[in-house]
């Protein structure tokens, strides 16, 4: 029991319990809890920005061929598109065959609640204007707002210029690697208040949506999360055996982050400590710096398998019959779209009503079928987008023959120590 007691994956697993029970028990009390789910997240989002930063740059600066970069860079883009492209198309097979969305009773919905600032956000979103995004008018701005692309984009001029200044710039790599360890001993600290985050959003979650919002469209819900396991572990399986990994070593890798983005609903918090545990498992830090931070915008893959089942959701809701050209449009257009839900608030509903917009064929009032349950649906989406980006990671490394088989199990041994030290 005491084993069990001080086991991190146990800790946040039993407050997120409690959350539920809390949320189904009193929910106004429930509701207050919020502060605590929401201070710990800033909590993370505090050093995200400098973490990806030191990470890409160190990862840069030690690359002693900076072609590598590019052919690194080039390859998980690639990867990107494939297996986001794999997601869209099994959401949409799966929804086409269940059909969650016949018999739904619209006028039910009527004042589900106030859907305008995402419906004029997504009118308002194109491509051209998120490529622009993409370059920092500031520096200190991108660091403030914690935009990741930004972040992402001025630590690789950055990385590349300071590996071209040769031995001069040495003095100030080494500088930085210090400096990353001190931001990786922050997470640490803020590690230890985990669980009390996990619990506080999960009891403002179900307090404040409550378990009775989940039951006319459980159909949905069930055909989502159906959809992301058989993704994770047949897709995602797949993948790994062809690169031969285990995913279900993995897996319990990662068992902590996992539950931590369980218990917020964010991917972005186990960001960090995803970064750390991907080196121990064997993937070299100039891969790592580039392909999550990357990841956490080209790779969303569990946020794609919602997109393409939600949009169909809404047209069977509303009796709309759409071919196969015509969802084969939709595809297309998601794989565009997709990309636009990077670091914006509220990502979901935004990118699923510039889709409906850009389309002109299914309501773009029909998101409001979707206010109860999205926030239900997130913790799926976020950790899929999790494992994925993970196991991109690994590919890319394994791909490029910079995988180190003899720092993985040397990893996971440490970490099982660590797990067995925290128990005891």
């Amino acid at each position: 029991m005491r084993r069990l007691a001080g086991n991190l994956t146990a800790q946040v697993l039993f407050a997120i319990t409690c959350g539920v029970i809390l949320g189904v028990v009193a929910p106004n009390v429930a509701r207050a809890m919020r502060p605590l789910g929401e201070t710990f997240i800033n909590l993370v989002k505090m050093v995200i920005g400098p973490i990806i930063f030191l990470t890409i740059v160190l990862g840069i600066a030690n690359m002693s061929d900076l072609k590598k970069v590019g052919k690194v860079g080039a390859k998980a883009l690639i990867y990107f598109e494939v297996v986001t492209t794999i997601a869209l198309a099994i959401g949409l097979l799966v929804v086409n065959v269940v059909r969650p969305g016949d018999g739904i009773n619209i006028g039910a919905f009527a004042n589900a609640g106030d859907i305008s600032k995402y419906t004029q956000q997504g009118k308002e979103m194109k491509f051209v204007d998120f490529l622009i995004h993409i370059v920092p008018s500031s520096v200190v701005d991108s660091f403030a707002k914690g935009d990741i692309l930004q972040i992402v984009f001025f630590a690789l001029l950055f990385g590349i210029a300071l590996a071209a200044t040769g031995p001069a710039g040495q003095p100030l790599t080494q500088f930085l690697d210090r400096l990353s360890h001190v931001f990786f001993r922050i997470v640490a600290i803020i590690m230890k208040v985990a669980p009390i985050g996990a619990f506080g959003a999960m009891a403002y979650t179900v307090g404040n949506f409550g378990l009775k919002t989940l039951l006319p469209l459980g159909k949905l819900m069930m055909c989502v999360y159906i959809t992301m396991f058989l993704f994770v572990f047949v897709a995602l399986n797949l993948i790994a055996r062809m690169y031969h990994f285990s995913l279900w070593d993995y897996l319990k890798f990662i068992r902590e982050e996992i539950l931590l983005v369980l218990g917020t609903s964010s991917s972005e918090v186990a960001l960090p400590r995803m970064m750390d545990k991907l080196e121990r498992y064997g993937c070299p830090r100039s891969i790592v710096g580039l392909v999550i931070p990357a990841g956490y915008s080209f790779n969303l893959d569990g946020t794609s398998i919602y997109l393409s089942m939600a949009s169909i959701f809404i047209a069977q809701a509303y009796g709309i019959h759409l071919g196969l050209l015509q969802q084969i449009e939709l595809l297309a257009v998601l794989m565009v779209t997709s990309k636009g839900a990077a670091g914006v608030t509220g990502s979901g509903f935004i990118v699923l009503a510039s889709t409906l917009a850009a389309t002109r064929v299914i309501p773009v009032e029909g998101v409001a079928l979707l206010l109860g349950v999205d926030r239900f649906m997130s913790e799926g989406r976020a950790i899929v987008n999790l494992i994925g980006n993970g196991l991109a990671t690994i590919v890319v490394s394994k791909s490029e023959g910079a995988f180190d088989e003899t720092q993985r199990l040397r990893g996971v041994e440490e970490l099982h120590q660590q797990r067995l030290a925290g128990a005891a």
